[in-house]
């Protein structure tokens, strides 16, 4: 197959279709992608869930980028697409996926909030990582993921090309494959299409996101 092909059938296992339900929240996970904001905003209005919870803080792709942390970033947009802020809840420190979820449960404890269901926003890329990280790191929480309604071939934008996101796609599930391993995700069934079109990435070159051996 050829580039374009290997990195589509990543994209399209990496989706995992959940149908939007309502829920007690919306936790909107923070990146460089501002998009999420305002698909947060989106949902919010449409009545998917009456709090926004974004968690993100400065990590390497964002550190310097806007002065702030990401989730006061992705609350400012949501401000501006009309959600109030007392419909808001801000998760400042975490770094990582698995500081995401460990931060926001501490601040839901530290507000008394305490939510049955949630809706997770993410990049579309990201979905089956996100997935499988709260399935293990939060235990018992009934959530859906979802993202942006965007393309794979309608996804690059000005900073992030192609090359880009198909480096992110080698780099997470290249982390699907190796983080049960190490208690960070539970394991996910990768079809032999996928793997075969993993392994012809990185043949191609597309290693800039995985993990360096020690």
């Amino acid at each position: 197959m050829d580039t374009s092909t290997a990195a589509k059938t990543i994209w399209d296992y990496m989706l995992m279709n959940h149908e939007l339900e309502k829920a007690d929240a919306i936790l909107v996970l923070g990146s460089s992608d501002l998009r999420k904001a305002e698909y947060a905003a989106h949902l919010y209005h449409e009545g998917w869930a009456p709090l926004l919870i974004f968690s993100g803080g400065e990590r390497r792709t964002t550190s310097g980028l806007w002065g702030m942390s990401e989730a006061e970033k992705f609350a400012s947009i949501a401000i501006e697409k009309g959600v109030p802020p007392e419909a808001i809840l801000l998760e400042k420190k975490s770094t990582n996926t698995g500081e995401n979820i460990r931060f926001t449960k501490e601040l839901l404890e530290e507000k008394g909030v305490h939510p049955k269901k949630m809706i997770v926003a993410q990049k579309p890329y990201m979905e089956r990582r996100t997935y499988a990280t709260f399935m293990k790191q939060w235990p018992g929480m009934d959530f859906i993921v979802t993202s942006p309604k965007i393309s794979f071939e309608d996804y690059p934008q000005e900073g992030r090309s192609m090359e880009h996101i198909i480096n992110m796609m080698v780099g997470d599930l290249q982390r699907i494959k190796e983080y049960p391993a190490l208690g960070f995700q539970i394991e996910q069934e990768i079809p032999e299409s996928v793997r075969e079109a993993y392994e012809q990435l990185v043949q191609q070159g597309f290693t800039e996101q995985l993990i360096k051996a020690s």
